[in-house]
């Protein structure tokens, strides 16, 4: 954050421009379990340690795993028997849970706790004899994940649109959850259209959209109706990242668009505008977002104010299965 200063405080206008940068940004609780899990069975266990799909959607965070020793691949089959996996932050259905066991799998379970929640939910709607209307993007691993946990009661509902198609016996008991990285307003307006057709609908005990991704989308919104532009960092199959490109042109912003780095960023972009929005999503290191700011400072936008909407200190404890291994570990060393 060296780069960050406050033009409220200093008093200091523009120097050719200026840079509002999203607070909260970047990693969120769950990331940093995720991206810690991998870090330290790599330190334990010794490379290589296998990982079922990305660790998290970023290509510099998995980039940088494979350089230490993880093994990232689609499916379990990948996997030789009796190693050591780590599931992802998205979560896995109960029939990869299987998979590795008939495998004699080592699991590490990195899921994400409020991915794990809604899982539980979905679990419990389920044994009620509800249908649950699951609001997310088909493919994502989020929702085969947490659609795994009840496949025959779950309807996929992608757009408020799908609201329309929608069709069930009468008596029928409807409940919906949602894949935790969605847009909020999107979200929220399916959620009313959904409720208007089947006035039956049940809400989950809580949100299911995270806490991270709804001040992420908070924090864009408060720069964008400032900015000329809005540069979100982020990787493209990072769901929250490319939200956050729709929620700041939603805002207000001119022009937004999503890098993965600064090699992406296009000097056109830069043409008559004074004030630039920074952010990143949930699952981007915060050094890539400090090249950004050199980058933009090189190119005389060099007077960056961040722009706090929240302030997180939620942290998850890590898997207990690898809890376990280090206490293990620790206690053999004593």
């Amino acid at each position: 954050m060296g780069r960050v200063t406050s033009t409220v405080e200093l008093g200091m206008p523009p120097v050719g421009g200026q840079v509002l940068l999203a607070d909260p940004r970047g990693y969120c609780a769950g990331v940093d379990r995720a991206v810690i899990t991998v870090e330290k069975a790599l330190d334990l266990y010794g490379a290589p340690v296998y990982v079922r799909k990305q660790i998290v959607h970023n290509k510099h965070v998995v980039q940088n795993l494979a350089a230490r020793g993880a093994i990232f691949v689609e499916e379990l089959d990948e996997v030789p028997e009796g190693a050591t996996v780590v599931f992802s932050a998205h979560g896995v259905s109960p029939m990869v849970h299987d998979q590795a066991a008939e495998r004699s799998l080592k699991t590490i379970d990195a899921t994400c706790p409020l991915v794990t929640k809604v899982h539980h939910e979905a679990k419990r709607f389920a044994k009620d004899g509800y249908r649950i209307l699951l609001i997310g993007h088909a493919g994502h691993e989020e929702v085969e994940g947490t659609a795994g946990e009840a496949p025959e009661h779950i309807t996929l509902v992608e757009h408020p649109d799908d609201v329309d198609g929608l069709e069930f016996p009468e008596g029928t008991r409807l409940s919906w959850l949602s894949q935790t990285t969605l847009s909020v307003d999107e979200t929220m307006e399916t959620v009313r259209r959904l409720r208007e057709k089947f006035p039956q609908l049940e809400d989950p005990p809580s949100d299911d959209i995270c806490y991270a991704t709804q001040n992420r989308q908070v924090a864009v919104k408060e720069i964008a109706q400032d900015a000329d532009l809005v540069i979100v960092v982020g990787s493209a199959n990072s769901s929250n990242s490319v939200r956050l490109v729709e929620v700041a042109l939603e805002a207000g912003a001119k022009a937004s668009y999503r890098i993965d780095d600064i090699s992406e960023i296009d000097d056109a972009w830069l043409e008559g505008v004074s004030t630039v929005g920074v952010t990143s999503g949930a699952s981007v290191p915060d050094d890539l977002v400090q090249d950004v700011l050199g980058y933009l400072a090189e190119r005389g936008i060099g007077d960056a104010r961040a722009v706090r909407t929240a302030d997180e200190s939620l942290i998850f404890a890590l898997p207990p299965e690898l809890r376990r291994d280090m206490k293990k570990q620790a206690a053999a060393q004593s």
